[in-house]
């Protein structure tokens, strides 16, 4: 109700500062009685996927809690899932500033952050102090200095640490913001990552005495065979679940506005048809053997609609999220 509002005031200021002082009013409220600020009832629409149980199809994507400093607070908005993160096994201060920018013509953002995170063991304590009762997700990555040779052991190292305290597990090998990641998605590195991932994850689950789904995140700039080849990958390796999409670096969409010409991922608006398309072209390949997640420009009920109907099981919002508030939560969970 008082989202403009409240959003007319944030867009007069830096995105990452507005973003922060957002996430301080959040952790001011979270856990407390006074999340009856952002609460807001839905409607359960349960949807197993990935051998869970999800309240509802909707969820936030990773990006906006990037070290689950306020799980609460956004779970009490009503998203069925959550996903934090990315969150490395260093703490890491990411890219230099400024770093985030809107398109507001385009209802877009682009970003290059850069894997700004606490490092993993804060964001476990955050983890193990929420009483979020939805689905948590908790998505990993490589730290900039890690070479892409080695990265993979990364990637284990926060799955040792994460596994007992995750609902699901995302595999960010998407980002266009740290070098070299997205050459991760491509044969026999991928085939390699996958492989040291589906051996850990058989690890943990002995030893914790459960299975814990891997999904993993992919970027929306892949050609028509090379998502053949991804498709092939996962299901060859038997992962449980994969993230359409990633930002983009494709401009020509928001060419000509304000802050186009910056580098980094372009979310929002200007990415809904690409994922989508992503989307529908990946289900066909997959021919249900493993579910799509899907998040890209998701801004209204029609998108969400379009994302499912293009064969996601789950969706995800972050930039929607930003430009309409917690009201899109609601309009996309009780209509869905």
């Amino acid at each position: 109700m008082f989202y403009p509002l409240i959003r007319q005031a944030l867009f007069q200021l830096d995105p990452e500062r507005a973003h922060e002082l957002t996430f301080q009013q959040l952790r001011r409220i979270s856990g407390t009685p006074f999340e009856f600020l952002v609460r807001q009832s839905v409607p359960a629409k349960t949807v197993n996927c990935m051998g869970i149980t999800f309240k509802n199809p909707l969820g936030l994507a990773a990006g906006l809690d990037k070290d689950g400093d306020c799980i609460d607070a956004l779970g009490a908005m009503g998203f069925g899932f959550i996903e934090v993160g990315t969150v490395t096994p260093r703490p890491q201060p990411g890219n230099d500033k400024p770093r985030l920018f809107r398109l507001v013509e385009a209802e877009g953002l682009i970003n290059r952050m850069g894997f700004n995170n606490k490092g993993v063991d804060y964001l476990v304590e955050n983890v193990k102090k929420s009483h979020f009762g939805g689905v948590l997700g908790i998505n990993i990555g490589k730290n900039k200095a890690t070479p892409v040779e080695q990265g993979k052991d990364d990637y284990l190292t926060c799955m040792d640490k994460i596994y007992p305290y995750a609902g699901y597990i995302a595999i960010n090998i998407s980002s266009p913001n740290t070098p070299g990641l997205r050459t991760l998605q491509f044969g026999e590195a991928l085939d390699d990552l996958l492989l040291a991932i589906k051996n850990k994850q058989a690890e943990l689950q002995k030893y914790h005495h459960k299975y814990v789904p891997v999904a993993v995140k992919i970027a929306p700039d892949l050609t028509d065979e090379e998502l053949a080849q991804v498709a092939d990958s996962l299901v060859r390796h038997n992962i449980d679940g994969v993230i359409a999409t990633n930002t983009t670096t494709d401009r020509h969409l928001v060419r000509g506005l304000n802050h186009c010409g910056q580098t980094g991922g372009l979310s929002g608006r200007p990415l809904q048809a690409r994922s989508t398309e992503v989307i529908r072209r990946l289900s066909r390949e997959l021919k249900g053997k493993l579910p799509i997640i899907g998040v890209g420009g998701i801004d209204s009920l029609v998108a969400a609609r379009e994302k499912m109907d293009a064969g996601a099981a789950l969706i995800q919002i972050y930039s929607g999220f930003i430009f309409h508030g917690p009201r899109l939560i609601k309009d996309i969970i009780t209509h869905i």
